[in-house]
């Protein structure tokens, strides 16, 4: 069983927001096949620096308004 990551994200808003784009096409855009961006929409997986940045500039906004991870300051789990 894969654990899941404690990085969520916005990857799915954001491709409703920008044209109902599909996961298809986000995957074309940032070179990556349709199962990564299901796996990191999901959060089964983290993509690399890289990968986080290329998604950031396809939707045009920074890393933190599509990945988020929790402050375990905040209390958060």
């Amino acid at each position: 069983m894969v654990k899941p990551t404690g990085v969520t994200n916005r990857i799915r808003a954001l491709r409703f927001a920008n044209g109902e784009m599909t996961q298809a096409e986000l995957a074309d855009r940032i070179g990556v096949t349709r199962q990564t961006v299901i796996a990191i929409e999901k959060g089964r997986y983290s993509p690399s620096l890289e990968m986080a940045f290329r998604i950031a500039r396809v939707f045009g906004v920074s890393l933190d308004d599509v990945f988020q991870y929790p402050d375990p300051e905040e209390g958060s789990p």
